[in-house]
């Protein structure tokens, strides 16, 4: 819709795909694995800016996070939220009981070869692309999150505004993240700054090494564009749609 430009969407957890010789690994019933997707998908948020940017300029995870996790470090010492077993490859359920049998050091090597690297050669990619045409690249990080906490979160007291901006100390400059609140605020949306997340994507070849990589998250609570307890498109889904891709315009042109 906008052409190229130093855009990327990266879409890491709206798939809610298991492939089957995965599914004997879990430790539920087919009917607690459903309500465990169900419960940890960003649904719909690709739905939410398909077509607004070339495919190649859009990274969307090609499985459920309960396979295993893009945005997470592989390293599970870099990765606090491995300490409540959501690292790169989930070992809870959201709300903490087991989710699947221990994996061997292969079957991980494996998950990480087919799903993880592939996936951030295509980011890494995508910015370098931006970075040889326009000289900087902007990330735009897109998540949802359900209006009630799920037991998994660290911050299940924190304030759940309907848009949450993350940002990264390096990768985010103090301008750009209140540029980001105000534009969804001027759309009517109240707002936080790294509340109840934190945080935003960059590739590892440029994660606190290259200023001209910027990048914004942008978590967007349920409620305001589907129907959370039967996991379909909300009545407000269209106005969502509209007004976030108003708004991504405005961070492309502001940015």
């Amino acid at each position: 819709m906008n052409g190229t430009n130093h855009m990327i969407l990266h879409i890491p957890h709206d798939s809610a795909f298991i492939p089957e010789e995965e599914k004997s690994r879990y430790l539920l019933t087919d009917a607690e694995l459903e309500e465990e997707v169900r419960r940890m998908t960003d649904h719909f948020t690709y739905q939410l800016v398909e077509g607004f940017l070339p495919p190649e300029q859009v990274i969307r995870a090609g499985v459920s996070r309960l396979v295993l996790d893009v945005e997470r470090f592989t390293e599970d010492y870099r990765e606090p939220m491995s300490n409540v077993g959501m690292g790169v490859l989930y070992e809870k359920t959201s709300d903490g009981r087991p989710l699947r049998r221990k994996l061997s050091s292969e079957e991980k090597r494996s998950l990480l070869d087919k799903w993880y690297f592939p996936h951030h050669r295509r980011l890494t990619d995508a910015v370098n692309r931006a970075l040889e045409r326009f000289e900087k690249a902007l990330i735009i990080d897109i998540h949802s999150y359900p209006l009630v906490p799920l037991g998994y979160e660290l911050s299940k007291e924190a304030h759940r505004p309907q848009i949450c901006i993350g940002t990264d100390e390096y990768h985010t400059s103090p301008l750009q993240a209140q540029t980001a609140l105000n534009i969804f605020r001027d759309y009517g949306f109240e707002t936080a700054l790294n509340t109840p997340f934190s945080g935003t994507i960059v590739p590892a070849a440029h994660y606190r090494k290259d200023p001209r990589v910027s990048s914004i998250m942008i978590e967007i609570r349920r409620d305001t564009y589907m129907d959370e307890g039967k996991g379909k498109r909300g009545t407000n889904f269209s106005e969502m749609r509209r007004k976030l891709n108003r708004a991504l315009e405005e961070l492309r042109e502001t940015n």
